[in-house]
């Protein structure tokens, strides 16, 4: 790993030799945001304005209106299975064409068919068919559950390798950091304004704007130059595949880092696929509170990134490790409040420890992996999405028996438990810089 920056400038589009940035706190802007001087990330970052909006919309609108229409936590929890289902079977070969074929190309193609998915739902909405009023709709938020979550499992390795093609390895955790800081900037506005939505207008309303800006998006990625791509050699993509497995099993820091994410996304991130229980039986607020909720999250989210993204290249293992102690407690917290105002200040919490975790560990992950694999092992931190649902799936289930509030802690208990003891057991972790 000692000749990481020629490397990237021998396989990635031309970089740019990073400017040196004084110390200093008057230096503070320029190193939070110095991602931003490069051209191409800009135009990349705008392509991604689209599709952090319609996600974190669509995060409130199809869980809230799937349980208006059940009043079932089974239902929500299936729900999450059929969007992790595919989205696991299609990752790894999604990883195989991140290393294969130009990432633009694949990420132009999955916001077309997310956009034609959307505009479907959109249509049953606004003609009638999809409401409380036809309690057998549901089925096509379930459609739809699925078609989202192949196309996400296709995309999103190229949509999170294509960063380090464009920034050099001395900005990658940087460029990261703003990447989760832009996600987390439309956690706060984009739930608030669905659930406004839905309260003054309806479902159909946000549906709509979803399928506007995934468009915009789609619009804006085609102004992003073709990165230089590193074709793989061989034959099937499940061979393929294979080959990224064996490389990830012989990096054991890449795969121990990998692990911790996995389990820390599948025990953690329940909580927001099944946040109507909560705000409906236990809270008991309306769907604009439920935005805010989610708001209220993004903002720790976004304080989260905005301190990722002002570090150096330090310690990076350790403040992993942390940022998921402070999201197992503060979401032990959440999920046995029933007052509203401490639920808003321990999620804020739970969205600082989430990014942090999830930013800390792609960026390791990125940084320590050779060019020719990096898609594919990306693919499989990007399965930890994908189980994310899964676990969502069993919480739900477990929620019918148990209750929400016992059925989330109960997840968030064994995630301090494994946080700890991969603090106290595993040192090529906890050192890692």
């Amino acid at each position: 790993m000692n000749n990481k920056s020629d490397r990237f400038h021998s396989e990635g589009m031309d970089i740019e030799k990073p400017e040196r940035i004084p110390s200093g706190l008057s230096a503070w802007p320029q190193k939070t945001f110095a991602s931003f001087k490069n051209p191409v990330y800009r135009l990349y970052y705008l392509s991604m304005v689209g599709h952090w909006s319609s996600m974190n919309m669509q995060m409130l609108a199809r869980n809230l209106l799937i349980y208006r229409i059940t009043g079932s936590g089974a239902i929500l929890g299936i729900l999450a299975l059929a969007h992790a289902v595919p989205m696991i079977l299609v990752t790894l070969p999604g990883g195989v064409l991140a290393d294969r074929v130009q990432k633009k190309t694949v990420i132009q193609l999955g916001q077309a068919a997310s956009s034609i998915v959307s505009l479907g739902t959109t249509l049953a909405l606004v003609f009638g068919y999809l409401s409380p009023e036809h309690p057998g709709s549901w089925w096509v938020l379930m459609v739809s559950g699925i078609l989202q979550g192949a196309v996400m499992g296709v995309i999103m390795p190229s949509r999170s390798a294509i960063i380090s093609e464009i920034v050099g390895p001395e900005h990658l955790m940087n460029a990261i950091s703003l990447n989760n800081l832009g996600m987390n900037v439309f956690r706060i506005i984009s739930p608030a304004l669905a659930g406004f939505l839905v309260d003054v207008i309806d479902f159909w309303a946000v549906y709509a704007i979803m399928t506007a800006m995934i468009v915009m998006s789609m619009f804006c990625i085609m102004f992003v130059p073709p990165t230089r791509i590193r074709t793989v050699e061989g034959g099937s993509s499940l061979t393929d595949v294979l080959e990224g497995w064996r490389y990830l099993r012989d990096e054991k820091t890449i795969l121990y880092v990998l692990l911790f994410t996995t389990v820390a996304t599948i025990l953690g991130a329940p909580y927001s696929q099944l946040l109507p229980m909560f705000t409906e039986d236990i809270l008991k607020v309306s769907a604009t509170s439920m935005g805010v909720l989610i708001t209220v999250s993004g903002i720790g989210a976004m304080i989260g990134s905005l301190i990722l993204a002002s570090l150096s290249n330090r310690k990076r293992g350790q403040i992993m490790l942390f940022a998921g102690l402070i999201m197992s407690v503060a979401l032990i917290g959440f999920a046995f409040s029933e007052w509203w105002y401490l639920s808003l200040f321990l999620i804020v919490f739970i969205g600082m420890g989430s990014t942090g975790q999830m930013a800390l560990g792609n960026s390791l992950i990125q940084y320590y992996s050779d060019a020719a694999y990096r898609g594919r092992v990306i693919s499989f931190f990007m399965l930890g999405f994908g189980f994310s649902s899964l676990g969502a799936f069993f919480a739900g289930i477990l929620a019918e028996g148990i209750g929400v509030q016992w059925s989330v802690g109960s997840l968030a208990i064994v995630l301090l438990i494994a946080t700890i003891a991969v603090l106290a057991m595993v040192s090529r972790v906890r050192k890692l810089d």
